[in-house]
Formats: C-alpha cells, sequence, structure tokens
C-alpha cells in the first residue's frame, strides 16, 4: 500500500477513543456525576453493586477499582470499625496510623471518607456471607466513602495496590466533590 492510500485509510476511521469520551453517569439516590473517561464499566461483581469501574493500574501494578453499593448505613460509626477490622497495619503500626479520616459536604450530602495507605487489606466479595473467601492483598489501599443523602446513603470504594490507587486518586476525589 502507497503512504498516501494509509493516510487516506486512516482519515477515514473514527478515533478510538470516541465511545469512552465522555465517562459513565453514576446516580447515587437524587445525585448525579460523571467518572472520568479512562474508568472502564464494569457488570457489577455482585448483587450489592450497583456499579463497578476498573481503573488502569500503575506502571507495573495491578488494576485498581471503585465499586458503588446502594443502600448502605449513613452513620460512620456503625462502618468504621468493620473497615478498620479488615486491615492488618504493618507491624508496630496501627490502623488509625495508616487511615485518615475526612468530611467533604456536596451539594445536598454530607460525605464521610475513610482512606487507609498500606498494610494488608482482609478483603471478602461479600462480606456479611460466611462462604465468601477471605483474600489477603498486601500493599493495599481501600478509600470508603458514604455519601450520605437525608436519610440514605450510598457507600462507594476505591481500591486496589497502593501505586494504583495514588494514580486515581485525584480524579476519584474531584468525582466524588462533583456529584449535584
Amino acid at each position: 500500500m502507497r503512504p498516501a492510500a494509509v493516510l487516506t485509510l486512516c482519515l477515514a476511521l473514527p478515533p478510538l477513543a470516541a465511545a469512552q469520551d465522555k465517562g459513565t453517569e453514576v446516580k447515587l439516590n437524587k445525585l448525579k456525576g460523571t467518572t472520568p473517561a479512562d474508568w472502564v464499566k464494569e457488570k457489577p461483581a455482585n448483587l450489592l453493586r450497583s456499579y463497578q469501574f476498573k481503573l488502569p493500574g500503575a506502571k507495573g501494578a495491578a488494576d485498581a477499582e471503585v465499586a458503588v453499593f446502594p443502600e448502605s448505613h449513613p452513620n460512620p460509626d456503625k462502618s468504621l470499625p468493620r473497615w478498620k477490622a479488615q486491615f492488618v497495619p504493618p507491624e508496630g503500626k496501627t490502623v488509625d496510623d495508616i487511615g485518615r479520616l475526612a468530611k467533604w459536604e456536596v451539594k445536598g450530602a454530607a460525605v464521610t471518607v475513610f482512606d487507609v495507605t498500606g498494610g494488608t487489606w482482609k478483603y471478602k466479595e461479600r462480606p456479611q456471607d460466611p462462604a465468601s473467601k477471605e483474600q489477603l492483598m498486601d500493599n493495599y489501599r481501600v478509600v470508603w466513602v458514604i455519601v450520605a443523602e437525608e436519610d440514605e446513603a450510598t457507600h462507594v470504594r476505591l481500591s486496589g495496590p497502593v501505586a494504583s490507587v495514588e494514580k486515581h486518586f485525584k480524579a476519584f476525589e474531584g468525582w466524588v466533590k462533583g456529584f449535584r
């Protein structure tokens, strides 16, 4: 094929990223927000999730994941002890040493964020199911978010290897803060 023919063929093809340019609209009760375009929407792994996204991993690290859990408990005092119990901190540290608690406001909702970096995450796909097998994920970061609107809440979780979550954290934070 001659160079001019290749150029003509390339100009006639639609851009590969056209379908992903806009991201995915996510609804949390009365709020809406659009994900970053590089988040890949997946079929939720189980019925507890309303949305699930794969986020490309950092160089040499596994992908990160965002999972959205509707109809969750709005009170952080009910969820935080359970989330803390899922982490084994590095030797000589506590979960409170490697975790940060923050509160944000978005239009129409109070947001509580618990961000744990490092240590081993004792992950279970279905945490309340005794038959669900526990997996130990070393050097992980998990950011749990409670978006509480009046008396309804949605939990959102960003999880993955520390480097992969770090790669996407600012976009994740902007996405959550952008809900309206």
